[in-house]
């Protein structure tokens, strides 16, 4: 009889998606059998009950299974789920990219280290990523800067970077399985570098990587800070066609004294530059943008220039949150907007965002691009565009395509 591998249930960013794929080779290769590994997210309080409720179902269905939690959410707040009679054991988020941690069998219920004592970011090769078309890559973790609604570096420390030669060899490695798409991700992408030796940047790591990986046909990047964009990676954004005319901005809101009460690092001013400078080396350049709509003191007029912002920057893909208070950061203690106005200011983003994407698509019918192909027929363009394909091909291919029209949030394309 075959042994029941784990399963793993991954909320959250592209990050714990990532290391969600560490964490599935370090249990099979210990053996461990007939287990569920919940993977938490703690941006938002929404993330934490949906994975505690994820776990509840879990229980019934599974009885018999045993159930691990971990990932932020855990490392922030571990009584909670040691609480819960459903979880067999807790484990922290430096602990769970150990290949030891799986293999031992004496474990305590609750396993969690001080976060903040961390000082590396160990490169975890892995072959791939199962069931995506591309693949991710951990180039960063952690964060160095305080933001006021942000409880994240509480969950994973400070910030550390993997070194140029262990990404290079990861990529290749990738490459070499048949990757053709790589997404390079972290907790604050733009802090690369400045814990290594030498210092280096974010864009002298890329350029290096695909000087050394020349093979690599396409490559993009996570969410960038606005301000922190080096010499290097805006000549990248210039003349390198394998960095994707893509980029997400950690933008948060578009008005002044909001970014000022966040502890952004960047003004309104800064985010309208970057995007206006990175256009002009590339006119195609798209944007998408994290946004929080209801942040505490923030009034209409307030709100009214972040919904301008969007506009003006031309901003496509927004990601939009309520705002939700976390116990321990300063922004919980801040004058609270009503959640049915958050609410409401979430829901007009949102609209706008779609507006945006529609305006964004008409840009492409007509055009050739070339897609990275997903599952059931689904591809994705340079600019992340979601396209219908008319016949199959093989997932994670690259393929020449004809847009030809738009169907709801979606390009439809004919295979050349």
């Amino acid at each position: 009889m075959s042994r029941k591998e784990p399963e793993l249930v991954t909320f959250g960013c592209r990050l714990n998606t990532y290391e969600s794929e560490v964490m599935r080779t370090h249990a099979k290769n210990a053996g461990l059998e007939d287990a569920i590994i919940f993977n938490t997210c703690a941006v938002t309080k929404e993330a934490e009950r949906q994975a505690r409720q994820a776990i509840r179902r879990a229980r019934r269905d599974h009885p018999k299974a045993k159930i691990i939690v971990t990932g932020c959410s855990a490392q922030i707040d571990p009584e909670t789920y040691a609480g819960m009679e459903e979880v067999d054991q807790i484990i922290g988020n430096d602990l769970k990219l150990e290949a030891e941690t799986w293999g031992a069998t004496d474990h305590e219920r609750v396993q969690i280290n001080d976060i903040m004592s961390v000082k590396e970011t160990a490169s975890h090769l892995i072959d791939g990523v199962e069931g995506h078309a591309r693949a991710f890559i951990q180039v960063q973790n952690g964060c160095d800067h305080r933001c006021t609604f942000c409880i994240i570096p509480y969950g994973r420390g400070n910030s550390r970077s993997v070194p140029i030669g262990e990404i290079t060899d990861q990529v290749r490695k990738l490459v070499e399985s048949g990757y053709n798409e790589i997404v390079f991700t972290g907790v604050d992408v733009t802090s690369y570098g400045s814990d290594l030796p030498g210092e280096p940047t974010l864009g002298q790591m890329i350029r290096r990587v695909l000087a050394l990986v020349p093979e690599l046909p396409r490559l993009r990047l996570s969410s960038l800070d606005p301000v922190e964009i080096d010499d290097d990676l805006w000549r990248l954004i210039a003349e390198e066609p394998r960095l994707m005319p893509h980029l997400h901005m950690s933008l948060q809101a578009g008005d002044d004294m909001v970014l000022k009460r966040m502890k952004r690092r960047h003004l309104r001013e800064d985010a309208i530059a970057m995007c206006e400078r990175a256009r002009e080396y590339r006119p195609d350049m798209v944007f998408g943008a994290d946004i929080i709509a209801g942040f505490p003191t923030e009034t209409d007029e307030m709100f009214a220039r972040t919904l301008d912002v969007v506009e003006e920057c031309d901003l496509t893909f927004l990601h939009v949150f309520p705002y939700s208070e976390r116990e321990g950061t300063p922004a919980a203690k801040m004058p609270q907007v009503p959640h049915e106005v958050r609410k409401a200011r979430a829901a007009q983003l949102r609209a706008l965002g779609e507006k945006q994407v529609q305006k964004f698509l008409k840009r492409h019918v007509g055009q050739k691009r070339q897609v990275i192909v997903e599952q059931n027929g689904i591809g994705r363009t340079e600019h992340f565009a979601e396209v219908q394909l008319d016949k199959n091909q093989r997932q994670g291919a690259l393929a020449d395509v004809m847009i030809k029209g738009i169907e709801g949030n979606r390009l439809t394309g004919k295979v050349l």
